[in-house]
């Protein structure tokens, strides 16, 4: 079976989400080419497991001081590329279309009349009991229309009784860091200066911050400032005793999978990221914000930890299940992967 698989690169989720299954798909010598698109190509970092990938424009959202701009979105929008990416994308040589919330893939497929399978955690707000909020009639179009499928696996941290998989968290590149008390900061949709002000203040703690625009490490007072770095990323979060981040998916599910605490500041404007605050807000789970708030970060500072959450890490059960190319009853895949796993009561209480 030879597989297309389109990533969106807006946001480092997809491509988090992407690493993992590569890595099962390879083990399977399963031929694979890869696709991304959602931000310019010299901004991708990190990306040897994926081969010679190809990038393109495709769409994105732009946004200023942690909010989406929707003028901006729509006057940066280049559909003309868009359609011309999309035509000229041969997809005629694949068995199967993977696609995580990637548009030129997805519509060159639909061209073409090739099967799309799409795994995402956007998927999942095309059930009805999924949590949601703010999910407005043209959210609910973008959802169904900007990169179509014929059959949706949403990604949750719970199934609501849809055909929804657990996210897999890769574990096993990670060297065993000593604990630490500092708290790791990942909001690329903050500016540096306003996070920087933020942490400032008399917190009597340490702090992380990795951001897309920092372009030399270095330690000033209480806050070291870091590139973008999966291992050290990586290696940080393992080690750290909290998270503050924006409220994407793979970051939250990876705290979630280590038992840190979360702090969630949801990019404003932007439903998924407020769905997903709530929902971890209503689990019990994380604390939520919504601006650069030094009350909201000192009560979340004293809070304690969470009990870690046992999702996965090997896809495997997904892609035998992809290769066996019988997709009329997901059901059963979704059962099997979510036997395993143990949420804590509280949150099973919730659902």
């Amino acid at each position: 079976m030879k597989i297309l698989y389109g990533i969106q690169g807006t946001g480092n989720g997809h491509i988090t989400r992407a690493r993992v299954m590569a890595k099962a798909l390879k083990q399977r010598n399963v031929d694979v080419d890869y696709v991304f698109s959602g931000r310019p190509e010299e901004q991708y970092f990190d990306m040897q497991r994926f081969g010679n990938y190809r990038c393109f424009e495709g769409l994105t959202f732009h946004y200023e001081h942690g909010k989406v701009h929707y003028l901006k979105t729509a006057q940066k929008a280049r559909l003309v590329r868009l359609i011309k990416d999309i035509r000229n994308l041969d997809v005629s040589n694949y068995d199967l279309i993977i696609n995580d919330f990637e548009p030129v893939s997805a519509w060159a497929a639909k061209r073409a009349n090739i099967p799309v399978i799409n795994i995402s955690h956007q998927a999942v707000f095309t059930f009805d009991r999924v949590p949601s909020k703010d999910l407005s009639w043209l959210n609910r179009q973008i959802i169904n229309y900007f990169a179509p499928a014929d059959l949706s696996l949403g990604v949750h941290w719970y199934h609501f009784g849809h055909t929804i998989i657990p996210p897999f968290i890769e574990r096993e590149s990670v060297v065993q860091p000593l604990p630490s008390e500092a708290i790791l900061v990942y909001m690329p949709f903050e500016d540096v200066e306003d996070i920087t002000d933020w942490l400032n203040g008399e917190h009597n703690h340490k702090f992380i911050v990795y951001h897309p625009n920092i372009e030399e490490n270095k330690d000033e007072g209480a806050i070291s400032f870091r590139k973008t770095c999966r291992n050290g990323f990586l290696n940080d979060l393992e080690a750290c005793s909290g998270v503050i981040a924006n409220a994407g998916f793979e970051l939250s599910s990876e705290a979630l999978s280590l038992g840190k605490k979360l702090l969630l500041k949801p990019l404003e404007g932007q439903f998924e990221q407020a769905s997903n605050a709530q929902t971890l807000n209503e689990l019990g789970l994380a604390h939520v914000m919504f601006g650069l708030d030094e009350a909201a970060l000192e009560t979340w500072l004293a809070d304690t930890g969470n009990e870690a959450i046992n999702y996965p890490d090997d896809p495997g059960p997904v892609v035998d299940w992809l290769l066996a190319g019988d997709y009329k009853n997901p059901e059963v895949l979704c059962q099997q992967l979510w036997q395993s796993i143990s949420l804590p009561q509280f949150s099973r209480n919730a659902f």
